[in-house]
């Protein structure tokens, strides 16, 4: 209940407990915050806390029951007096009981039920910590789209930049005669291209500012921006799928939690089996009364006469149920059979999974290496091009040909660097580790 609370107060927050954008977020602090007030995650936190009352309610069945009760009543007429003798006239009688009672044996389905209920507990945490990870790794995705957003904006700026230097540097030249006005229309044709390339540019940024801060769950997100850090990629060993994998299903909560249910399917047999045996239970109690009218005693002389106690023992042996007991046993062995199917789909899953990963992150190597002798490449040709430009041994498209093949590979460069470091850190992900940047 208590995190209930805290995720409705985060839709309701008032405007001195909004978030703090005055600075930038880094991945980290979008990952708390996302921790703290993602209501699937809240949900999850809502369900581990049913899973451990559950949990104590189970521990406390070993306990015996213990109840009282008192009653008063009035006959009228010719009724049963306080010398157990029956004589007419009114009469009133109270009484007073304690009576408790215990399970000594059930076929051992008390303790199983305690295990069962720890299990539940056990799996229910697992999930908890699976939407964890999971809107971690959601929550990354966002984030490096941003700083990819951030990038491309910074390449459309230096176009423009570039371009706006290629229009004044034509209009000097038209002024002197060296060059004609098409070229210094077709020029400003291709500076206000640009222009739209950057207002696009910061269109995506905005966009993908939103998808992250309802991710996030942020009550507003006007001024929210996040940290740019300086991305520097060193290549290191890549395991093989199947090596990922092992470390994988040590780890990931969601084989856990399948795991843990598998055991409790094994303890849901072994609870329906135990109601084949007999049950024995432990009953006692105290009791007294007090009786009016015929009554030659006084109150506490009478309850101290009538004070009784009683001690029982009860046997309860099946021996015919309709075959319900045998149906509950198959229905349980039913459901082990599909929770292993249910595990052995997670974990196949899972390498699916980790194989794309592996996958991604072999050709986001092969694209980074690529795209770095790309970029490279490109602005050498665009600097022997400008030369030629400058000098009137090129013309204003080849220019502008180069410009754009420089542009491109700076944006593939870097969309290759975010990519790149985003699939191996996925990769260490699965294995256990943390995402980061």
């Amino acid at each position: 209940m208590k995190t209930l609370l805290i995720a409705l107060a985060v839709l309701t927050a008032p405007t001195d407990s909004l978030p703090d954008f005055s600075h930038p977020w880094t991945l980290q602090e979008c990952v708390d915050w996302a921790m703290d007030h993602n209501l699937t995650v809240a949900g999850s936190e809502l369900t581990v806390e049913g899973r451990k009352i559950d949990n104590q309610t189970a521990q406390m069945s070993w306990l015996p029951s213990v109840g009282g009760s008192a009653s008063q009543n009035w006959s009228f007429g010719r009724g049963l007096g306080g010398n157990n003798t029956y004589e007419k006239g009114n009469s009133s009688s109270t009484s007073f009981s304690l009576n408790s009672s215990m399970t000594l044996f059930d076929g051992l389905a008390t303790p199983r039920r305690i295990q069962l209920a720890k299990l539940n507990l056990e799996a229910a945490t697992a999930d908890l910590q699976k939407a964890r990870d999971d809107i971690s790794v959601q929550v990354a995705q966002a984030y490096v789209q941003i700083l990819y957003n951030y990038e491309i904006r910074e390449v459309a700026r230096r176009q423009v930049q570039i371009d706006s230097m290629q229009v004044a540097r034509l209009q000097g030249m038209f002024d002197t005669g060296r060059a004609s006005a098409a070229e210094v229309s077709q020029q400003k044709a291709t500076l206000a291209q640009s222009h739209v390339t950057l207002v696009n540019a910061e269109n995506n940024i905005r966009t993908s500012l939103l998808t992250l801060a309802q991710l996030l769950e942020l009550p507003g997100w006007d001024g929210f921006h996040v940290y740019r850090p300086k991305v520097t990629f060193e290549s290191s060993y890549l395991p093989s799928p199947d090596d990922i994998y092992a470390d994988a299903v040590q780890v990931r909560p969601a084989i856990h939690a399948e795991q843990i249910r598998l055991e409790g399917a094994k303890k849901q047999i072994q609870i329906a089996k135990a109601a084949r045996y007999p049950s024995l239970s432990l009953s006692g109690g105290l009791g007294t009364n007090y009786y009016t009218s015929f009554a030659t005693r006084g109150f506490w002389d009478q309850l101290n006469s009538n004070f009784s106690q009683h001690v029982g023992l009860s046997l309860n042996i099946p021996i015919f149920n309709k075959l319900t007991l045998r149906n509950q046993v198959r229905s349980a062995k039913v459901q082990y059979h599909n929770q292993e199917l249910q595990l052995l789909r997670v974990q196949h899953a899972l390498y699916k999974e980790i194989q794309q990963a592996w996958n991604a992150a072999v050709a986001s190597r092969a694209k980074y290496a690529a795209s770095l002798e790309a970029a490279a490449a490109a602005e050498d040709a665009f600097q022997l091009t400008k030369a030629k430009y400058e000098n009137g041994k090129a013309t204003t498209t080849e220019f502008n040909e180069a410009l754009t093949r420089l542009v491109k590979a700076q944006s593939d460069s870097v969309q290759a660097t975010y990519e790149c470091l985003y699939q191996t850190s996925l990769v260490d992900f699965y294995r256990g580790g943390q995402l980061k940047l």
